[in-house]
């Protein structure tokens, strides 16, 4: 039986909620900042170069804030007027159901209270998600295809290779539609049941982690306690997983879940948002050999932006980190992967994209190399891996 919020504790945070339209703006505008400089304009040669690209990006976490992604804010780091200006194609937006309180890259409890809780009430989400993982993971899948019905010349839902197709075949066109692949960050959404790969699928999942910041029923995470492999609930999910031709992430799996994975499985994993113990030495990332294996059996990796996966977050300490990762596993499994929205801190927002195009212009990248790392990789990734109809 799940443990129920108690009734003064649920009292309590109705009435918090009674402030919370005064209250969230804040709360966000403290987890996601944007601390760079204002930009001088791109170049001419980087601003066409830019316009003519498929970008694309393994990882955001837009839909867990209060945000109407339709509008325009002046905070946070992702919405859809930002995301046109920034020319973004495809973007997999990933639901983040659970966050130990004091939650840090080193040692977290599964026990530890989860910050999710107190924001799912706060801002107003259905009572079903206060004590379930899986209806978060529902709801987040929900909100997310009501803003696709509000606004289907903007956003589009992405559940198989067609439906990827049909979106870039109209941006060819000049339609500006974001292709919106989703994501579960952290597997515990399963609640201990295989039939709720099932129910995620349905909902439109089609991404999905296997830890986040804790150790979970599937196995060790990065920063967990035990630095376990896979248990074999674990193995199992992952069986169906691949039996579904959902693409498996191990951003924050332990190395060993890593390996385990790699040992059990023949499709090609996604690491969506990391950066190189090779150029940024922290406990964020796994070993420049891990990722190598990763590559080798057809993954992708995907470059984040904040402190702790690249150490440099300017323009250039990012660009250095992408030509790194070219270097170490080949061109064709580097990508972005932003990591926006997902309570860090950027030099830049999804609007100003085109630096890391003008950065790489400037450190010699050839258009080739550009194109593949912005979005091209992305693209013919999940052409190959999603379902084909």
């Amino acid at each position: 039986m799940k443990k129920l919020l108690s009734l003064s504790t649920a009292l309590a945070l109705v009435l918090f909620t009674g402030w919370k339209w005064l209250l969230l703006p804040g709360i966000e505008q403290g987890r996601n900042k944007r601390t760079g400089p204002k930009y001088p304009p791109l170049s001419e040669e980087a601003a066409v170069l830019h316009r003519s690209l498929v970008v694309g990006d393994l990882h955001a976490d837009s839909f867990l804030w209060a945000r109407n992604l339709e509008n325009e804010a002046d905070y946070g780091h992702l919405d859809l007027p930002r995301a046109r200006r920034g020319n973004l194609a495809i973007q997999v937006f990933t639901a983040v159901t659970k966050s130990p309180r004091g939650q840090n890259y080193g040692e977290n409890s599964s026990a530890t209270a989860d910050n999710i809780t107190l924001l799912a009430v706060v801002q107003g989400w259905p009572p079903r998600t206060w004590n379930s993982l899986l209806q978060r993971a529902l709801h987040h899948a929900e909100r997310v295809t009501k803003l696709e019905r509000r606004s289907p010349d903007q956003l589009a839902v992405v559940r198989d290779a067609a439906d990827l197709r049909r979106v870039l075949a109209a941006r060819a066109k000049g339609g500006e539609q974001l292709a919106a692949i989703l994501g579960i960050e952290g597997a515990h959404p399963l609640e201990g049941e295989l039939e709720n790969i099932g129910v995620l699928y349905d909902a439109g999942y089609r991404v999905m982690g296997l830890q986040h910041f804790f150790d979970n029923e599937l196995g060790g995470s990065l920063h967990g306690r035990s630095g376990a492999g896979l248990t074999e609930f674990g193995r199992a999910a992952v069986r169906e997983m691949t039996a579904r031709s959902i693409v498996i992430d191990v951003a924050h799996s332990s190395e060993q879940v890593v390996h385990d994975v790699l040992d059990l499985v023949d499709r090609p994993l996604i690491l969506s948002h990391t950066g190189l113990k090779g150029t940024c030495d922290t406990s964020r990332n796994i070993s420049d050999e891990l990722m190598q294996r990763i590559a080798a059996g057809g993954g992708l990796i995907g470059i984040g932006y904040w402190d702790a996966a690249v150490c440099d977050t300017s323009p250039r300490g990012i660009v250095k980190t992408l030509r790194y990762a070219i270097d170490l596993l080949g061109l064709e499994h580097v990508a972005l992967g932003s990591d926006f929205d997902g309570s860090v801190t950027t030099t830049f927002d999804v609007s100003e994209l085109g630096l890391l195009t003008e950065e790489m212009l400037r450190q010699g990248f050839s258009e080739t190399e550009i194109r593949k790392v912005m979005g091209d990789n992305v693209r013919d990734f999940f052409l190959a891996q999603l379902p084909p109809a």
